[in-house]
């Protein structure tokens, strides 16, 4: 990427932040208070990123149920649970870097944007958005916009589509939700995805820390888009 890509969305989970702990023990809770055998640890890690509903349907929620399942992890969630989280090392180096080569960033998140703002700006991150927490773009809690392709949508109609725009993230969704715009996704590899999900979902590149990610965006080849 160059200076000419001057448009970096950034996934929040499993790419800016370390959230499992809060995330996995809202889960655990959602399936006690609706009396279903809760998933083991390496199930439960699959829930940090994708849309949340479609994970409880996924794994032993039945369909009538998952608006409840919801409700009860938001509950406790939104409660506390949410910043039981921690920004990785090295991400704030990371987007200093960027941001002081002129990039423009912005967070596209399937977290639900309320949500998301609360972490973002509890953790100073917002510092690095040119609009603030303007410029951090999430889910509804109405389910209207829910899946990655909806909120990278939602982020290029508010931000400048001329701009040429990169994704980064760590799950396939992010890579497929990109590409349903023409958006190249890099993938970050300390974050959720299964070994090799990132590259076989499309990724234009995996990079292994937060300083290989800003060397990737500011001095290779340009992306496409």
């Amino acid at each position: 990427m160059s200076v000419r890509d001057d448009l970096v969305l950034l996934d929040l989970d499993g790419t800016l932040t370390d959230s499992a702990p809060g995330i996995l023990a809202s889960v655990r809770h959602a399936y006690g208070v609706l009396r279903l055998p809760v998933p083991a640890d390496p199930v439960l890690r699959g829930f940090v990123g994708p849309p949340l509903g479609e994970s409880f349907a996924a794994h032993g929620v039945p369909r009538d149920l998952v608006a409840d399942a919801v409700a009860a992890y938001r509950d406790v969630y939104t409660a506390g649970n949410l910043l039981d989280n921690a920004v990785y090392p090295g991400i704030p180096e990371c987007l200093t870097a960027l941001r002081g080569a002129g990039l423009r960033l912005a967070v596209a998140t399937s977290k639900p944007e309320p949500m998301a703002r609360r972490i973002v700006a509890h953790f100073g991150l917002d510092a690095y958005l040119d609009r603030g927490l303007d410029d951090v773009f999430g889910a509804t809690l109405d389910g209207s916009r829910s899946t990655k392709a909806d909120v990278v949508a939602h982020a290029l109609a508010s931000l400048d589509a001329a701009r040429r725009v990169v994704m980064v993230g760590d799950r396939e969704h992010d890579v497929l939700g990109a590409a349903a715009h023409g958006v190249p996704c890099v993938g970050v590899a300390w974050g959720y995805a299964r070994p090799g999900e990132l590259a076989a979902a499309g990724a234009t590149a995996v990079v292994g820390t937060p300083a290989e990610l800003a060397t990737v965006l500011l001095h290779r080849a340009p992306l496409a888009g």
